[in-house]
């Protein structure tokens, strides 16, 4: 048995700092809170401790040291793309990432799940990181958001995608598409239901698929007790994301009063990406990308306040890269900065994500729990920065960072 002794700990459901922080760890499960410490007493002074944070919007395959925006679409192969996503996890990890999803690969695999693997050898300690939930490859139409081609405007025949790793039209083959995640290990569902604001689509805001495919997919993923992400930005298609039945809106950032009234209603979930409208460098993209992101980027700042005073309910999820693997912690600022209590942002890294994926294990720190806990040097219910300088780390009773 080991005992962490802090100078505090977070009792996320009441909102308040216990005072020290007692925690008993034996094997990867917490087994007490406060009390007198047993066995192992690990010191960690006057850090605070926290349930281990949760990402719901990341794409490891993506992005970390050395990345070249447009052309790793073509240069990297999945070997190289899986090494680059090991650095990528485990930067995640150190941050104080405990769990993610993976939302959706766009590049050719051959029709392999790299997220799945890279879980499973998570999993399996070959690698460090956190916990993946992966949604394999984004279900998108030809042409459609996270359609590779769209991003570097590829020509003709150039880096066409197969039905197994994406790319579908109409309602048989979003079906066939969705069962071949399934299949190979998704633990959800990614679909782009509008434009984004880095693809040559057309207007961010604008519905891809027909609301007959969008039921379509909810269907074949609910059928299997999966959930469905959506790729959504436009009002209009959030409302018929909601009408079809999927169960959260990544971004969001064109949501208008009804649209957000209708999630609040339907109790969608929602994971804005605020963070990337102040972070994420357009500097070097073709001009009519960085047209739509001085568009987009002010309304996402102000999306998210809105949803969040309505009371939809809200995840935290970055869209790293977007802002950097290792960094994640900066959208739980950027959630206070908009608007949210310091409370409410870490409850959406913490039991909001966990209610997401559909687990009763972790976000909270609490006898019989999964032991995924962090510490931080103060009260990051008092100043939400000091989430950017996690001191410790454990994940499943293992340390990963810190004494």
């Amino acid at each position: 048995m080991i005992t962490l002794e802090a100078a505090g700990l977070l009792d996320v459901d009441s909102g308040q700092i216990v005072r020290p922080g007692i925690i008993r760890v034996e094997g990867d499960k917490i087994v007490g809170i406060g009390g007198e410490p047993e066995g192992e007493i690990v010191d960690l002074g006057d850090q605070i401790l926290l349930p281990g944070l949760m990402d719901m919007e990341v794409n490891l395959l993506m992005g970390g040291r050395g990345e070249k925006p447009v052309y790793s679409t073509v240069q990297d192969d999945p070997p190289l793309r899986m090494l680059r996503a090991v650095g990528n996890a485990r930067r995640t990890l150190r941050a104080g990432f405990t769990t993610v999803r993976n939302l959706g690969l766009f590049v050719k695999t051959g029709g392999y799940l790299l997220d799945v693997a890279l879980g499973k050898a998570i999993d399996a300690g070959w690698v460090d990181g956190p916990r993946v939930v992966p949604a394999g490859h984004a279900i998108t139409p030809t042409g459609g958001h996270l359609d590779p081609t769209m991003f570097a405007a590829f020509a003709p025949g150039v880096l066409d995608l197969t039905i197994e790793e994406g790319i579908a039209n109409g309602v048989d083959e979003v079906r066939k598409a969705v069962r071949y995640q399934i299949k190979h290990g998704a633990r959800l569902i990614k679909v782009c239901v509008s434009g984004g604001v880095m693809s040559h689509t057309g207007t961010p805001g604008a519905q891809h698929y027909s609301d007959d495919e969008l039921r379509a997919i909810v269907d074949e993923a609910h059928r299997r007790g999966l959930r469905v992400a959506s790729h959504t930005h436009g009002a209009d298609a959030v409302r018929a994301a909601v009408a079809a039945g999927i169960d959260c809106i990544e971004h969001g950032f064109l949501v208008d009063d009804d649209a957000i009234e209708k999630m609040v209603a339907a109790g969608t979930y929602l994971v804005p990406t605020t963070r990337l409208a102040d972070a994420m460098d357009v500097s070097h993209a073709p001009p009519d990308l960085q047209a739509k992101a001085a568009e987009m980027f002010p309304k996402a700042r102000t999306s998210v306040k809105a949803a969040y005073q309505a009371g939809v309910k809200i995840a935290l999820g970055t869209d790293a890269p977007a802002i950097p693997h290792g960094k994640n912690a900066d959208e739980l600022v950027a959630l206070v900065e908009r608007g949210m209590s310091e409370l409410d942002a870490l409850r959406a890294a913490t039991v909001t994500a966990a209610e997401l994926i559909d687990v009763t294990d972790r976000g909270r720190l609490a006898e019989g729990l999964l032991a995924d806990i962090i510490g931080v040097p103060g009260d990051p219910l008092q100043d939400i920065t000091v989430t950017q300088d996690v001191r410790f780390v454990m994940k499943g009773g293992k340390v990963y960072v810190g004494n």
